[in-house]
């Protein structure tokens, strides 16, 4: 009976190891098109192996390389472009398809690599990706990933677009830049074209994977409808969320987008933290009400040729922007580990370029591998919640090119609805006009922004559901001229029997509203309505140009949604269990620096600091362990690592605690371990030979031990005893 009781003793304690408890099979994720290499196994639970013909072919081998290495493998490759050169060069049927590219203005195409077009997706290109899918799902892999379905706003004067308009209008094409109707109806087609590609091949997928007796998840890996729309690309996005097949998303945000400048207090920059934050968001209103699966994504670096020290100012910002979400907790940890262990970037001082530092690649390590720990949380972030900012996917509709002299430089009738309230700490929300009907999308605002400047609603139903909202107690407050170019070309608003001048005015007569330049409240039912003849733009292209916008949204927020004070603030700050993410913004009335005082594990810093003050300045983020909230305090468990632990290694007695420790070769493990008492002696070892403990030292008041060792893919055994 002893034994058995030790036997449940040691069992109990290893599902309390801070590692173990959290396991789950598809949490985290990457994705490569490179074979397995020691020099970059992840570890994380999903290899998604990029592309049939990438990285010279074998694509079955690169699938294998990666299950016999304990990964669920799965597939992904782009859907508007790819290394296709069989197919556009004739291989596949034997004719020449690069006259299926997107084709600008001036008759060029747009490439994505050499002979590699962007596509107009035809049937027979259709055809051809089924052949990439069924050989994916034939080598056994679990999900597909179809990415980026992209049509760049500039294009649509190719021949394969001009026939695609005639099947789908059943109209002669006409030339996008000619009119606002002509660069509106441009639009819609790519847009269509793309949702209705992705339905086609997921349902092959489908029923192709159920006739094999499994069913393979399809899966959409797509920038944020904020990016697209400031890139000019024209994208499914929110609709793929209730297309049947379609199990998820990965939100594909990094530095490379969030990067991208945008007007504040009449300046535009880079304000990467922010723009990283509403892009999260983006994607979590658009897929939150319909249920589906999303993964977040972050970089380590990114496509463009900048320096380490930038690439790892960006990726904390990015990394803490994601975790602010606490109703995700999966992620693709990073794209193209290979680039980013193998490549070589700037250095300041340096004149050759040089490969990634061990000690960032110790932090981005210990970063990824808590990924593998985060819970999620009903916390919330800090500050007055329930405002929220429409979008809708005619955003990306009105991009280019621009008609009778109205620009909208750098997005800005969007963000200048957005970046005023986040930089006063209040944490807006982004609610999409596609999915109003649902009766979870207006559950928690009390307070909704919107303009037609920026967007068109595709259908009047959605007026209905703000209607109804507003009438039931909402408050919403509409900014706009109604005066751009957009406003009248031939939609519902304006045809069929309507004739209304803009959108608004069918939403503002179901408010029973006649507005006019002299007033700006107006009751509606239990709501609130405020109409400003302003276009968001005017409030951040120009200094100061928001404080009767904020003035207006804390008294809708106060008085009319009586929904208690308006905070404003300079910091954003959230636990998720024992894990604590910091944001503390600039450019701000209040430019003092956070301080935070407990016993933390700095999880930005590879040394693994204890710290007992955290003070986090301005522009900056902190990301920390709270000692304090680790669960089963009195279990010996990692904390903190620079590399993942093998669960079924783990053995706790009495008196020592074991386990072997995974993470790519020729890198440094960093690792906090909580322990009952100082131990006397220290192991790590590989194939039964010592490694050299570069740290090993014991941290009395908060029982943790810090270690630091050589990492190497094939695992460390680690064996501490007190």
């Amino acid at each position: 009976m002893k034994k058995l009781m030790g036997i449940l003793f040691v069992a109990l304690l290893v599902s309390a190891n801070g590692f173990a408890q959290n396991k789950s099979k598809q949490k985290t994720s990457f994705q490569v098109a490179a074979p397995w290499s020691a020099n970059y196994d992840v570890r994380s639970d999903i290899a998604m192996v990029y592309g049939i013909n990438d990285a010279g072919g074998n694509f079955e081998e690169r699938v294998k390389s990666y299950r016999d290495k304990g990964y669920e493998v799965q597939f992904m490759t782009g859907i508007a472009w790819g290394q296709y050169q069989d197919y556009f060069l004739g291989e596949w049927d034997g004719k020449n398809h690069l006259d299926e590219g997107q084709v600008m203005r001036n008759g060029e195409t747009i490439w994505h690599g050499k002979n590699v077009p962007y596509i107009v997706p035809s049937a027979n290109f259709l055809a051809y990706m089924k052949t990439h899918v069924k050989r994916a799902i034939d080598a056994g892999v679990s999900a597909i990933y179809l990415e980026e379905p992209e049509f760049w706003a500039r294009a649509g004067y190719g021949e394969a677009f001009k026939k695609e308009w005639q099947n789908y209008y059943g109209s002669p094409w006409m030339a996008q830049h000619e009119s606002p109707e002509a660069t509106y109806l441009s639009s819609k087609l790519k847009y269509q074209l793309y949702f209705n590609a992705l339905k086609e091949v997921f349902a092959y997928v489908k029923s192709y994977s159920e006739s094999l007796g499994k069913r393979v998840k399809c899966y959409v890996p797509t920038h944020s409808l904020i990016n697209y729309s400031s890139w000019q690309i024209v994208s499914p996005e929110a609709s793929l969320a209730n297309l049947e097949g379609m199990d998820g998303y990965i939100a594909q945000v990094w530095t490379g987008t969030s990067r991208e400048p945008v007007y504040y207090n009449g300046k535009a920059k880079e304000r990467v933290f922010e723009n990283a934050f509403l892009e999260y968001g983006s994607m979590v209103s658009m897929t939150a009400p319909t249920g589906r699966k999303i993964f977040f994504l972050t970089d380590p670096i990114e496509d463009r040729a900048r320096s380490w020290d930038d690439y790892k100012v960006n990726y904390e910002a990015t990394f803490t922007a994601k975790l602010l979400y606490p109703m995700v907790d999966n992620y693709e940890v990073m794209p193209w580990p290979n680039r980013i262990y193998n490549g070589k970037f700037s250095v300041a001082g340096q004149k050759e370029k040089q490969p990634i530092s061990k000690a960032y690649a110790t932090q981005m390590q210990v970063m990824v591998n808590s990924l593998n720990q985060m819970p999620l949380s009903n916390n919330k972030l800090n500050g007055s919640h329930g405002i929220g900012v429409l979008l809708a996917n005619s955003m990306m509709f009105q991009r280019f090119p621009t008609h009778a002299g109205y620009d909208d430089p750098y997005l800005s009738n969007f963000y200048g609805m957005a970046i005023p309230l986040l930089k006063k700490g209040i944490p807006v929300e982004t609610v999409h006009l596609e999915n109003l009907a649902n009766k979870n999308t207006l559950k928690n605002i009390k307070v909704l922004i919107m303009s037609y400047a920026n967007m068109k609603p595709l259908s009047a139903s959605y007026h209905e559901e703000l209607a109804k909202w507003v009438r039931n107690g909402g408050v919403l407050l509409y900014y706009g001229r109604d005066n751009d170019p957009f406003q009248n070309i031939k939609e519902w608003w304006n045809t069929n029997g309507n004739n209304f001048t803009a959108p608004s005015q069918h939403l503002f007569k179901l408010f029973g509203l006649s507005p006019n330049d002299n007033h700006t409240e107006y009751g509606v039912g239990k709501g609130k309505v405020f109409i400003v003849r302003k276009d968001p733009k005017e409030l951040v292209m120009q200094a100061n140009g928001d404080a009767d916008f904020l003035a207006n949204v804390k008294n809708a927020y106060e008085t009319d949604a009586h929904a208690g004070e308006l905070l404003f603030k300079n910091n954003f700050v959230l636990d998720r269990g024992p894990f604590k993410m910091v944001a503390v913004l600039n450019e701000t009335s209040n430019d003092e620096a956070l301080t935070l005082t407990g016993t933390f594990i700095d999880l930005f810093d590879p040394a693994l600091p204890i710290l007992h003050q955290k003070t986090v300045a301005p522009n900056t983020q902190a990301y920390l362990y709270d000692v304090n909230k680790a669960t089963a305090k009195n279990t010996p468990q990692v904390l903190a690592a620079a590399g993942r632990l093998d669960d079924s290694t783990v053995k706790i007695t009495k008196n020592s605690y074991a386990f072997v420790i995974k993470s790519p070769s020729n890198t440094v493990n960093a690792m906090r371990i909580l322990l009952p008492k100082k131990p006397k002696q220290v192991a790590a070892k590989l194939n039964g030979k010592d490694l050299e403990l570069f740290k090993n030292d014991w941290d009395e008041q908060s029982k943790t031990l810090l270690l630091s060792f050589d990492n190497y893919s094939e695992g460390v055994n680690v064996d501490i005893n007190w």
